[in-house]
């Protein structure tokens, strides 16, 4: 009979891997066959809590593999570990339909904020968790000539892994879980024989000697003096009744080295406690999720930067977000600037204008982690978050071009608005990096306004950055749509940005201070030429 799941990501505790399969594998692996990727392979094939999000919308733009690889950092031992990658990419990129899912997680990742002691106790679970998956996997490639030492060696990480989770006794959030479970295996007969069966390995007896040291420093006599056998362990018999019991055998013709008989003691324990190896390979995908939001929040106050647990909001309240990062910049090395944005209505189609380089796209990728990461119970990079709840995500930044196009970047740009149509539900997010720049402004700007005028009918949480500035204006100006907000880029008195957002529409892109920074105006490409030029007459001289 299969141990009872231990989930620490869905309300209702449920297996989501294969375990009938996992039970056989660990039995195998138990035995010393080769089964690299046992704990991997598991995860890659499990399953995970109905979502309402499509990843194809968004998953690229938002580069959901790089900001695992870069900002949720787990480590054993000091040395960074490879996660299972798959498993989390899914992970991240569905938020759970369940409200009662979400709590959970929040729950859970709360009490680890406040319990230092329940994350150290996480931690070192995790740890030993990692160890387990290493002998087992690593069966048939090391300790191939002791396979009792490295048997030995899994039920002992296995003892001590239980013993970490009953650290966490007195959990209030879904962490009691774990406690539960570990409880309840130490609780069973089976447990009981593993961990004699280990002191037996251990501390057959404990030996007391007497040594005489000469003015040489060199022995002149040992003297035992008592030998404690450990009687309380069921393991340890007397010396006459061993005596005895290989007497006994030896007149029955039985012939057999005490390692086969460690073989056999250790296959009876083994099979005493299997079924509940398997909870542990769905719980180890269960504890990097935990402990890589507690890495991501660990390195962003490392920065000086601060996350929290949104609140979530009703319809019609206002939805705030102070203090919001980009998680992508500060994974890339480049400690980004925290803004402040705040929106009077959820159905908002807010557009953002202002120069190059000014920090818009960087915006609408911090508002879309803020909304994925909040969904999925994590803490987001804001200091404060006030957020609804979105039943989708769309998120579209600029396209380049690609070898095997067919269409030019205005056919790419309808194809993109088409998409968008397609697969936005209402009431979603969607956040669209300069809509319609791909043709001429005016053909742009008109299409530019059906597109606004049919998102209205969506109701949705938009985003979008443009450098239609006059359009912007008009827009602003005639006030048509009543979900219409805008928002520019800031700039100091020296016309440089501030990567701040107030109210408004920018009134330049400042695309000749973009030119002079990257050397593309009239006088620096004329010193370029007459540089060239120079050359050329000296190699004809």
């Amino acid at each position: 009979m299969l141990a009872q799941p231990v989930d620490l990501l869905h309300s209702v505790p449920e297996f989501r891997i294969q375990a009938e399969l996992v039970d056989t594998a660990i039995v195998f692996a138990f035995a010393g066959s080769g089964t690299g990727g046992l704990f991997s392979d598991a995860l890659a094939q499990a399953t995970i809590a109905p979502s309402d999000f499509d990843p194809r919308g968004f998953g690229d733009d938002l580069f959901l593999k790089e900001f695992l690889r870069t900002c949720f950092i787990l480590r054993s031992r000091g040395k960074v570990v490879a996660p299972c990658t798959s498993y989390l990419l899914r992970l991240l990129s569905h938020p759970p339909r369940d409200l009662a899912t979400l709590a959970l997680r929040r729950g859970v990742l709360f009490e680890l904020r406040e319990r230092a002691d329940f994350a150290v106790a996480l931690q070192s679970a995790y740890e030993r968790l990692i160890r387990l998956r290493d002998l087992l996997e690593g069966g048939g490639i090391t300790d191939r000539f002791e396979p009792t030492r490295r048997q030995l060696d899994i039920l002992g990480t296995f003892r001590d892994l239980i013993f970490e989770l009953s650290a966490l006794s007195g959990a209030s959030s879904a962490l009691s879980r774990l406690a539960e479970y570990a409880n309840r295996v130490r609780s069973g007969e089976a447990f009981v024989a593993l961990v004699d069966l280990l002191r037996f390995d251990a501390k057959l007896a404990t030996v007391h000697f007497q040594l005489s040291i000469g003015a040489d420093g060199r022995v002149r006599e040992l003297n035992l003096k008592k030998v404690e056998e450990d009687s309380t362990n069921v393991f340890i018999q007397s010396p006459w009744r061993r005596w005895l019991a290989r007497l006994e055998l030896f007149g029955r013709g039985y012939h057999f080295s005490e390692a086969e008989v460690m073989a056999r003691l250790l296959d009876a324990v083994f099979e005493g406690v299997r079924h509940e190896f398997v909870p542990l390979v769905q719980l180890l995908g269960d504890l990097e999720f935990y402990l890589g939001a507690l890495s991501f929040a660990g390195r962003a106050e490392a920065a000086g930067l601060s996350v929290s647990l949104p609140e979530f909001v009703a319809q019609g309240q206002p939805k705030v977000l102070s203090g919001l990062w980009n998680p992508l910049l500060l994974g890339s090395g480049i400690r980004p600037i925290p803004c402040h944005v705040a929106l009077d209505r959820p159905d908002t189609i807010l557009l953002v204008t202002g120069p190059n380089s000014g920090g818009k796209t960087r915006l609408l990728q911090s508002v879309a982690y803020c909304q994925l990461l909040g969904q999925l119970g994590l803490f987001v990079p804001a200091a404060e978050a006030k957020l609804c709840f979105a039943p989708g995500l769309v998120v579209s930044l600029i396209q380049e071009a690609s070898a095997d196009q067919t269409e030019g970047r205005l056919g790419v740009e309808l194809m993109r608005i088409r998409a968008l149509f397609e697969s936005l539900p209402v009431g979603a997010m969607v956040l669209l990096d300069e809509l319609c720049s791909g043709t001429n402004p005016s053909e742009g700007e008109e299409i530019f306004e059906l597109v606004v005028q049919m998102l209205t009918l969506l109701a949705p949480q938009a985003f979008i950055t443009t450098h239609f500035l006059a359009f912007a204006e008009r827009l602003n100006q005639e006030q048509k749509v009543a979900s219409l907000r805008f928002l520019q880029v800031e700039l100091d008195p020296s016309q440089r940005p501030t990567y701040q957002f107030v109210p408004g529409v920018a009134k330049t892109s400042l695309a000749g201070q973009a030119a002079e920074r990257l050397g593309v105006t009239g006088e620096q490409l004329l010193a370029l030429i007459q540089k060239k030029a120079g050359r050329s007459s000296l190699g004809r001289a």
